[in-house]
C-alpha cells in the first residue's frame, strides 16, 4: 500500500510595516500566516516606520527585496486601507510578488520597470475592513505559495498610481539634491545617483555642501573608516544614492540634515 506524503508548503514572506513593536499587529499577522502557511519563514524587514510613510518604505523595501530568493513574498503592511483610488494588489516583478494597497509604494519601489499587476477581488476571511495585512494579504501570499496564479486572484492592473519621488535639478556645473532617508546610524541619504555625478562631473573637482557653512567635502570615499573616527564623509554605498556620514558619529543630528534639506554639488566650471 502507497502511502502519499503530506506536502508541505515552503515559502519566504517578508513583512515591512508602520505597526510598531508594542502593538498586536505583527504578531497578529505572523500568526495567520502560520495557520495558512506552516512552514513559511516569515522576515521582519522592519516595524517601525513613521505611520503612513509610504516614501520611507520603499526606499527600504526597493534597497531591500532583490537580496531576497526568487519566489519570496512580501507584504506591505503600510497605509493598507482599500479605496476606489488606492485599491489592494498582487504586484510580480523579477519573480518577486508584492501584495499592498495602490498607495504609490509601487511607483516608487520599480519607477519605470515593467511589473505584472492585478487588483484583488478575493474575499476576506472576516467582517471587519481595518486589518487588510491579515484578513486579506496572508489569504493572498497563501494563494501565492500554493502555486496558484495571479489571475485568479484578480484582473489585469495596468495603470499603478503614481507617486513621484524628489528628482534632483541639474544644470551644467551644479546638481541639487535632497535628503530623501536617514537610516538608524543616522547616515544620510541624497537622491543623488552615481550615474547622474559622473555625467554632470565628468571627473572634474567638486565640492558637496549643505547646511552647515564650513563643513563643505570635496572627495568621496569608499568606506566609512577611510576618515578618523567622528570625521565627516561622503561616499556612494550600496544603494547607489550619495550619502553624507560621520565615522562613528551622527551626521544627521551632528550635521543638522534632515529629510528634504538640501545638499549640492558644485564643480569646477569648465
Amino acid at each position: 500500500m502507497l502511502i502519499k506524503e503530506k506536502q508541505t508548503i515552503m515559502a519566504i514572506i517578508t513583512l515591512i510595516s508602520d505597526w510598531g513593536m508594542n502593538s498586536h499587529y505583527q504578531a497578529s499577522v505572523k500568526g495567520a500566516i502560520l495557520k495558512q502557511i506552516p512552514d513559511a519563514r516569515i522576515i521582519d524587514i522592519t516595524h517601525t516606520l513613521r505611520p503612513f510613510d509610504v516614501m520611507n518604505c520603499s526606499f527600504i523595501l526597493k534597497n531591500s527585496y532583490q537580496d531576497f530568493p526568487e519566489g519570496t513574498i512580501h507584504i506591505i503592511g503600510v497605509n493598507t486601507e482599500a479605496s476606489m483610488q488606492s485599491p489592494h494588489v498582487v504586484v510580480k516583478h523579477n519573480g518577486s510578488y508584492f501584495i499592498g494597497a495602490d498607495n504609490g509604494v509601487f511607483s516608487l519601489i520599480f519607477e519605470h520597470d515593467s511589473v505584472e499587476a492585478y487588483e484583488l477581488n478575493i474575499m476576506q476571511d472576516s467582517d471587519y475592513f481595518t486589518f487588510s495585512s491579515r484578513d486579506v494579504f496572508v489569504k493572498v501570499a497563501s494563494m501565492i505559495a500554493s502555486g496558484k496564479p495571479l489571475s485568479e486572484m484578480g484582473d489585469p492592473y495596468k495603470d499603478l498610481n503614481r507617486m513621484y519621488a524628489f528628482k534632483p535639478v541639474v544644470s551644467q556645473d551644479k546638481i541639487e539634491g535632497k535628503v530623501i532617508f536617514v537610516d538608524d546610524y543616522e547616515n544620510v541619504f541624497v537622491n543623488i545617483d552615481k550615474q547622474t555625478f559622473r555625467e554632470v562631473g565628468k571627473g572634474r573637482p567638486y565640492t558637496i555642501k549643505f547646511r552647515v557653512p564650513g563643513y563643505a567635502i570635496s572627495s568621496l570615499k569608499t568606506s566609512y573608516s577611510d576618515v578618523a573616527d567622528g570625521e565627516r564623509l561622503a561616499l556612494f554605498g550600496s544603494t547607489g544614492y550619495l550619502e553624507i556620514a560621520m565615522n562613528k558619529g551622527k551626521a544627521s543630528s551632528l550635521l543638522g540634515l534632515g529629510l528634504t534639506d538640501s545638499v549640492s554639488v558644485e564643480f569646477e566650471p569648465r
